[in-house]
């Protein structure tokens, strides 16, 4: 079980430290991580996992890890897999503190961060796609997907402002309703969810 933790902590360690740009960036590596490369996880447990994290309360980096380490070593993973995802972030931001404004000064240090805004908008757009792609191709996980698609970008293009738990309650609610219709069109076809 130690051995397990060990190499629980070491993946979310390097996770930590060569994540640039938010914990949606991170989701991305994750997936790579645990469910592509390691098969520690099914595709279904990483979007349950996604939609978990997205929907608790902190930064959903934190969430996932917290989640995945408890999904994969009880508790003390969960603790290992968060300690791991947060200490390279809190030893560099330490580090930078200290230098601040001379750190921000640096030509290179302003074109880095410059590539990397550039780069941000890809990565979440990436994972995105790829959990688009491996969803179920359903008629009915079509119309959501494609209903989703169109309030984010008519929101957007409407520069309409909703608070983060407002789009929770409304995002859970329509969840509801569709888990509601699909049992209802289940148990029409004489099937059990």
């Amino acid at each position: 079980m130690s051995k397990k933790i060990g190499k629980l902590f070491l993946s979310f360690l390097k996770l930590g430290a060569i994540t640039f740009g938010g914990g949606y960036v991170m989701i991305a590596l994750m997936e790579n991580e645990f469910v592509e490369k390691k098969h520690l996880l099914t595709q279904e447990e990483y979007l349950d996992m996604v939609a978990i994290a997205e929907s608790s309360p902190g930064p959903v980096a934190v969430n996932a890890a917290t989640y995945i380490g408890y999904r994969l070593a009880g508790i003390a993973g969960s603790a290992i897999a968060t300690v791991g995802v947060v200490l390279p972030a809190f030893i560099i931001i330490f580090i930078i503190s200290l230098y601040f404004d001379a750190f921000l000064a640096l030509k290179p240090v302003q074109y880095a961060f410059a590539g990397i805004r550039v780069c941000v908008p890809y990565l979440i757009f990436s994972a995105g796609l790829r959990m688009a792609q491996k969803m179920e191709k359903t008629v009915w996980n079509k119309v959501i997907f494609f209903s989703v698609m169109t309030a984010m970008i008519l929101c957007s293009l409407l520069a309409v402002k909703l608070t983060s738990i407002l789009c929770i309650l409304m995002c859970g609610t329509a969840g509801l309703a569709a888990w509601g219709i699909a049992r209802l069109r289940d148990k029409k076809e004489g099937k059990h969810r």
